[in-house]
């Protein structure tokens, strides 16, 4: 018995539709399944072979997840950082830490003032030897260590006097003073794109690259779907400092939304990484996720330039 062409085409087509159809919803219930790391505000530090990383997520404090290859993360069962053991009680946001002569300094936000903690392990517990912030007369978040090449410290952090903008300043040596004299504004709203909503430029992250300084920021509410990722660059680190003409770097790769308050790390193969969080979905904010892209230098015009991946990848929390 023969069949009809037309009826034969009709079947294989609709098995092909069926198939392509059950791995859609096979894929759609894969990526509900998968248990993103929940960090707004990310930081990742290698230490010792192994991946550290923080970032705004606990109302007690700061915690910590730990992995082996940037994929598969596991949460520490402890706090980082407990609020018994720092300056403030609430909104604990936007570590990083940083190994420096064997010990290791996390910078975060507390009820809006910078502080600094310490710990002899990078799981913690980190504490503030003395409650209080580093600024103590006015708000102030996002602060960020760079030492520069002659072991010279500087903090990097967003003050609200001009809506939110980015300053450094010189530290002492003990890596929590803050040399007053030395604060200098570094730069504030002025793109176009970073007029979306509200005066935003904070969450600075410096490296330094042949001599020259690169600065990733971020600019709008960190609430909107702008978001995003903007570069400035400079030859002296406490002014100069110039905005690519093309920012932002990174606003809405793909399906993310809410890009934004970003850091940079050396992965085991020596290649650069940035890790930045973005927002649930289109409809909610939170809870924020952390994703990891890839960063590198290429030159453009015979000037090197930063360069940001609009590939990333999905940090997921092993069971």
């Amino acid at each position: 018995m023969k069949l009809n062409k037309v009826f034969i085409t009709t079947i294989l087509l609709f098995a092909i539709v069926s198939c392509s159809s059950l791995k859609n919803n096979q894929d759609s219930t894969m990526a509900k399944n998968v248990k993103k790391v929940p960090f707004g505000d990310p930081y990742i530090m290698l230490f010792d072979n192994v991946y550290y990383a923080y970032g705004t997520h606990s109302e007690n404090g700061i915690e910590v997840y730990t992995s082996n290859d940037l994929l598969k993360w596991k949460k520490e069962n402890h706090l980082a950082l407990h609020k018994d053991d720092s300056y403030g009680e609430k909104w604990f946001w936007a570590p990083e830490v940083y190994n420096v002569n064997g010990k290791f300094y996390m910078y975060y936000t507390a009820e809006e003032r910078i502080c600094v903690a310490i710990s002899d392990s990078p799981l913690g517990p980190f504490k503030q030897a003395v409650q209080q912030p580093m600024l103590e007369k006015e708000k102030a978040i996002d602060n960020s260590l760079f030492i520069d090449d002659d072991g010279k410290p500087y903090l990097f952090f967003d003050r609200f006097n001009d809506g939110l903008n980015i300053w450094v300043a010189e530290l002492e040596d003990d890596l929590i003073t803050i040399k007053l004299e030395t604060m200098h504004p570094c730069i504030h709203v002025s793109q176009s794109w970073e007029e979306v909503w509200p005066r935003v430029n904070e969450g600075a992250f410096v490296l330094k690259h042949k001599g020259v300084y690169y600065m990733t920021y971020s600019a709008n509410s960190y609430e909107s779907h702008f978001y995003g990722i903007g570069c400035a660059a400079t030859t002296d680190i406490k002014s100069g400092w110039n905005k690519y003409l093309d920012n932002p770097l990174l606003q809405k790769p793909k399906n993310l939304v809410g890009v934004g308050h970003s850091a940079m790390f050396i992965d085991k193969m020596g290649d650069l990484r940035i890790v930045f969080h973005a927002h649930n979905d289109s409809n909610n904010i939170h809870p924020r996720h952390m994703y990891i892209g890839k960063a590198k230098f290429k030159k453009v015009g015979g000037v090197e330039k930063l360069i940001i991946s609009q590939d990333f990848i999905i940090p997921e929390i092993m069971e």
